[in-house]
């Protein structure tokens, strides 16, 4: 019977531990050899069992196609083969094997796949199989803890951003270190950013004029100079899957500067949307319940402002328009709605101090709970230092714990920042909606166009036209407003 030998390496551990190309083909040439085969072709590749894309893997099994005799495909061990058992070569050649279209040998281990199997060897494939997987899935669980506690120590596991280089040092240990050339040029870029007077699109261009590039000497796009000036890694922490974590390397801003070029930033996307012909009050802000097209308005007459569906797809057979008045009157109606009588300002404010107080004391004492929680670790880490002094542990046992116990502490920090933020977004949101629904009309009567409409898009959402009628939803909190306008009760909760 003709053979052909499948020997595979995805790591350079294997390479190194009595699996690597040469020692595997080897061994099944042997086997070929003692089960009287005639090798017709030999494939050897670097690749991954466990990536759904295998070219080289499925290089061989074109070769198969080629081959209406029977042929036996010969494997150091089932691990060689695949270590997911939800990749579809595996029963595709299982079925084959099971068929007597091919057979499957596992040289090393003895195992044979052919119609002839028994249910003790298809056992024994399927917890091979089985293991293969289970050693793959504990390697990268192996590897995800490791580079969790290299952040934790303050270690950062990529490739250094834009003003820094990867470095090996004498003793073969990796560090990151400012780029002796560009570390200067990205903080002055923050520091021309955080002047204000710079869009992306300037700062690129100034910046090429500085001489600031990215690491294959290519001008950096608006984009890159966006994601430099969003990292914080500059100022000392590192990001990286919604967490944050702070880091060991010498900082190139402060953080104050990253905070003021943040602040620049936020204003340019608050700045309203210009459009070049006259601006309207519902431009953009409504579709159509129909089609989902845009509703556009069009001035007739040099001054009565119509909307209609700009029916980009047809649907429509003859266009509605609509006048700008009867859309803006449920709008007035919404905001009349909102606005309170002194009576029930009077009974929302009691229930708020009410969920004030239970909120402040939930606070008080959550923020209690973690301030004593930080102490004691604080405490640990003293009592850890004089361990290290008295010879009690090694060093190396105690930049363990150490890192341990300051990531605990980080952790912490976090979470005591978390709930100071919700306290001051409670207190500015409750001033917020009180305020605007008793004068939300009347602001918006007294306002230009622009900010009726940054008005509407912050009261409004989900706007569409159904025939002639606008059908409007209010946002969230604004919507519990009328829904408390129309109750004669107040309920708890």
């Amino acid at each position: 019977m003709k053979a052909i030998i499948l020997a595979r390496v995805s790591t350079e551990e294997q390479k190194e531990a009595g699996n690597s190309l040469p020692a595997q083909i080897e061994r099944l040439k042997n086997y070929c050899q003692r089960k009287d085969f005639e090798i017709a072709k030999m494939f050897s590749f670097d690749e991954s069992a466990y990536k759904t894309k295998r070219d080289d893997f499925d290089e061989a099994l074109d070769y198969l196609k080629t081959h209406k005799e029977k042929i036996a495909i010969c494997f150091d061990k089932v691990d060689r083969l695949s270590r997911n058992v939800f990749d579809k070569r595996v029963p595709l050649l299982y079925e084959k094997a099971l068929n007597n279209e091919i057979e499957l040998h596992f040289a090393s281990e003895g195992l044979i796949i052919n119609g002839n199997i028994s249910a003790e060897k298809k056992f024994q494939f399927n917890i091979n199989l089985g293991l293969a997987k289970y050693y793959s899935d504990a390697i990268s669980d192996n590897v995800k803890r490791a580079y969790e506690q290299k952040l934790r120590n303050g270690e950062w596991i990529g490739k250094a951003p834009i003003g820094y280089i990867n470095i090996t040092k004498e003793n073969g240990k990796k560090d990151i270190i400012p780029d002796p050339e560009r570390a200067h040029l990205i903080k002055q870029l923050f520091e021309v950013y955080a002047q204000g007077n710079n869009s992306m699109e300037t700062l690129a261009q100034r910046m090429e004029k500085e001489g600031l590039r990215n690491k294959n000497r290519k001008t950096l796009s608006k984009s890159m100079i966006e994601h430099i000036l969003n990292n914080p890694f500059y100022y000392g922490v590192m990001e990286t899957k919604g967490r944050q974590y702070p880091h060991k390397y010498q900082t190139l801003i402060s953080h104050g500067l990253f905070e003021q070029a943040r602040s620049v930033r936020l204003e340019w996307h608050k700045k309203p949307f210009q459009y070049a012909a006259k601006p309207f009050i519902l431009r953009g802000l409504i579709k159509c319940a129909s089609c989902g097209c845009t509703i556009t308005p069009e001035l007739k007459k040099g001054k009565y402002t119509y909307y209609s569906c700009t029916n980009s797809k047809g649907m429509h057979e003859n266009r509605l328009w609509i006048r700008e008045e009867e859309l803006l009157k449920p709008i007035y109606k919404i905001l009349d709605s909102i606005k309170y009588t002194n009576e029930r300002i009077e009974k929302l404010t009691e229930g708020l101090k009410k969920i004030n107080e239970s909120k402040t004391a939930f606070h008080k004492k959550s923020i209690e709970t973690l301030n004593l929680e930080y102490s004691k670790v604080q405490q640990r880490t003293d009592k850890l230092m004089d361990l290290l002094l008295d010879g009690s542990i090694t060093k190396n046992e105690y930049d363990r714990k150490l890192a341990e116990l300051k990531g605990r502490q980080y952790e912490i920090s976090l979470d005591l920042e978390g709930y100071t933020k919700a306290d001051e977004d409670f207190s500015v949101a409750a001033s917020q909606v009180f305020s605007l629904a008793q004068r939300a009309r009347e602001i918006f009567e007294c306002s230009e166009i622009e900010e009726k409409r940054q008005l509407l898009n912050f009261l409004l959402q989900n706007c569409e036209l159904n025939g002639k009628k606008l059908e409007l939803t209010l946002r969230k909190p604004f919507d519990a407003l009328v829904k408390y306008a129309d109750c004669p009760t107040v309920l708890p909760g």
